[in-house]
């Protein structure tokens, strides 16, 4: 039933107008045969119809909200059928209307698909063939791909071996320019240096090259070779040059080292392509400098000694200024000049000779060593080597005349001066990193050590050695011995503070030991103990006056002997004291025992003796106290000691005093008219006072 209007209208377009072909479908439709019209399922003829599903479909019906209207107002439901028949039939009518009204556009609208029909149809071809055309383009913007990603390859690979061989040519190729300035041109000029750096560039390529069996190589090698051979030789004669300007008198060498670190790349060029001529450079500055530092050094050091002056016993033992040897502004100050010297008749000890010898050594050693590792590019034990090698002779002579000087030397002072001038020396290239000289300085501490140990124990011998009685007429004043080892012991102990060495400190204890047996023995030869005090207390005093100018005060030897000063010094006061007051002393040491032991009373039938030695001091206290001070000031060489040992025995005596007061006031003496007779503890204080020295 559908295909039958298609093909009516297909057929009107050939025949008639659009309204014809219109009324010509309407015909066939009320005309059409609907005996043979298939309804499906809504076939009621149907055996298949099935009726459960009637009742489904009219309550849905029932559902619909006109069919409950029409229920609720009580409509005929047949007139309502009509009725709606009629209505359908007149919109049918209506419809038929418009689409008569609309057919023209309608049969347009036909003719229009129809014709895009064709045009897509046509374009569909187009595209078919555009599509075929893109695939043929693809594939060969791929081969064209390939073929670039190719070229390219191939273009990298061409421009890595250009640039290999770029590269190999420019270092085959030997410019006109390096072959005249190496020929032509002055070694001093600059650019003959660079031309050698870019002739020693192309021997090591083409010995490169030569190991590879490149046949390139052999192009250049004849010309290669006799530009190394010129360089060589004006080098050669360049540098023996500077080496032998090192032998004219009174030429400062440094001027021509330095010239010579100018071009320190002419060695290198040597010791890299012809290392006979560089060996034999080497030698001939080797034995050159050698001579000249022999040389130079061996007449310093007899220049030197011509300024030294004698030694004598009264240097050997004292320090004096010789310590300022070691401040850095002498150790490092300026040599000194001979001639100069001998024009102004000075003269020197031992030690300033021997800094002003081994600072030049130190200095001239220090910029040898280092011109050394910087121009024939030499480090670790072989610059050492080679340092030695040209410092050896003179080495050897510093050492042999030092041992010759040594070995009939006493003064110990300059021996330990000098040690501790090699320490601080050591220090200095140490500081520096400078190790050329680290062997030279320990073999001159090997030298030193032993005898300055060995004068010290001489000394120590000596002292422990010395008969008293074979020294002539004794007197209570210090001894010249104790004031020798003062100024020797405040020498070592002021030197050794800096550098302290346990070895010099068990010595000098030693030596103190024997030297305070020796005043013992010196004080047994004097027959009173009053006298043998007075020499220990000056002998002890002066010790301490020399040792505190340059020790410290905390050092052993001052707290020795100030102990050994306190002790003598309490006992003299004791000594002095008991003459005119012993008898009082005695009586309140044994008074303050028995109180301690609560047996005073034994002493109350002693009112004879108290009452004597109330009235004994009261009438005589002014006279011994004035006797004493004139004697004490007398015994004394130190006029400080002797005030001070004064106010000691007058503090001694009031506190004696104070505790005579104190026992007589003990309930076992109260009764005793004569405490009447005591003199007042604070007036004695004031009278006291008076006879105390003023400064």
């Amino acid at each position: 039933m559908a295909a039958a209007p298609v093909e009516a209208v297909s057929d009107v377009n050939t025949t008639g107008n659009p309204t014809q072909i219109t009324m010509a479908y309407l015909r066939d439709e009320k005309t059409g045969d609907i005996t043979n019209l298939n309804l499906g399922e809504l076939d009621l003829t149907t055996d298949e119809f099935i009726l459960d599903e009637v009742d489904i479909h009219i309550q849905a019906n029932l559902e619909d909200d006109l069919v409950k209207e029409a229920l609720k107002t009580g409509v005929d439901l047949r007139q309502y059928s009509k009725q709606v028949e009629a209505e359908l039939q007149r919109i049918e009518q209506a419809s038929i209307k418009d689409y008569i009204k609309e057919s023209q556009n309608i049969a347009l609208l036909h003719n229009q698909i129809t014709a895009c029909d064709s045009i897509l149809e046509r374009m569909e071809g187009m595209l078919s063939g555009f599509q075929s055309d893109l695939s043929s383009i693809s594939s060969e913007i791929q081969t064209l791909q390939q073929q670039s990603v190719s070229m390219n390859v191939r273009l990298k690979n061409r421009q890595a071996v250009r640039s290999h061989l770029s590269q190999l040519v420019d270092e085959l190729v030997v410019p006109g320019v390096m072959i005249s300035t190496i020929l032509e041109s002055p070694v001093t000029e600059q650019e003959f240096l660079e031309q050698l750096h870019e002739l020693n560039t192309k021997i090591n390529f083409a010995k490169e090259l030569s190991f590879r069996e490149t046949l390139a190589c052999s192009d250049i090698q004849d010309i290669v070779d006799r530009l190394k051979l010129k360089a060589v030789s004006k080098i050669r004669e360049f540098i023996l040059q500077k080496i032998y300007s090192f032998r004219k008198p009174m030429t400062n060498y440094q001027i021509p080292q330095n010239t010579l670190l100018k071009y320190r790349f002419f060695y290198q060029f040597l010791l890299a392509n012809e290392r006979s001529v560089a060996k034999e450079i080497r030698d001939e500055y080797v034995d050159t400098m050698s001579k000249i530092y022999h040389s130079y050094f061996k007449s310093y050091s007899g220049r030197l000694l011509k300024v030294q002056y004698e030694e004598s016993r009264n240097t050997i033992f004292t320090l004096g200024q010789r310590e300022a040897i070691l401040s850095p502004a002498e150790l490092e100050g300026p040599i000194l000049v001979p001639h100069t010297a001998q024009r102004g008749d000075s003269r020197y000890p031992y030690e300033t000779l021997f800094r002003s010898q081994h600072y030049a050594l130190l200095d001239n050693g220090c910029r040898e060593y280092l011109f050394l590792c910087d121009f024939f590019m030499v480090a670790g034990n072989s610059a050492l080597d080679l340092f030695y090698c040209i410092m050896g002779k003179t080495l050897s002579m510093f050492l042999k005349s030092m041992s010759t000087y040594v070995s009939d030397c006493y003064d110990s002072i300059a021996i330990f001066l000098c040690i501790h001038i090699i320490l601080r020396f050591r220090a200095i290239t140490a500081k520096r990193t400078i190790p050329a000289l680290d062997k030279y300085w320990e073999a001159v501490l090997e030298l030193l050590w032993p005898r300055f140990e060995l004068i010290l124990e001489m000394n120590i011998q000596s002292i422990r050695n010395t008969d008293p009685q074979k020294l002539g007429v004794l007197d209570t004043r210090p001894h010249y011995i104790t004031r020798r080892y003062a100024e020797f012991s405040s020498a070592i102990v002021s030197i050794n503070q800096t550098f302290p060495n346990e070895r010099t400190n068990a010595l000098l204890a030693q030596l103190q030991v024997e030297v305070e047996n020796f005043v013992l023995k010196m004080a047994a030869e004097f027959p009173s103990r009053r006298d043998q005090l007075i020499f220990l207390i000056n002998n002890y005093d002066m010790l301490l006056s020399v040792l505190m100018e340059r020790a410290a005060d905390d050092s052993k030897e001052v707290e020795s002997f100030q102990q050994l000063l306190l002790a003598r010094t309490q006992e003299f006061i004791e000594e002095i004291l008991s003459p005119p007051f012993g008898g009082m002393i005695a009586f309140v040491k044994e008074a303050e025992a028995l109180m301690e032991k609560g047996q005073l009373d034994r002493l109350k039938n002693e009112e004879a003796r108290i009452t004597q030695l109330v009235r004994g001091f009261s009438s005589t206290w002014k006279q011994s106290v004035e006797s004493m001070s004139q004697d004490v000031m007398r015994s004394f060489t130190n006029f400080k000691n002797g005030t001070s040992i004064i106010q000691g025995a007058l503090t001694q005596l009031i506190q004696y005093y104070h505790g005579f007061h104190k026992i007589l006031n003990q309930p076992t003496f109260r009764s005793l008219a004569v405490r009447s007779e005591l003199i007042n503890l604070h007036h004695l204080m004031v009278e006291v006072k008076k006879h105390k020295p003023n400064f």
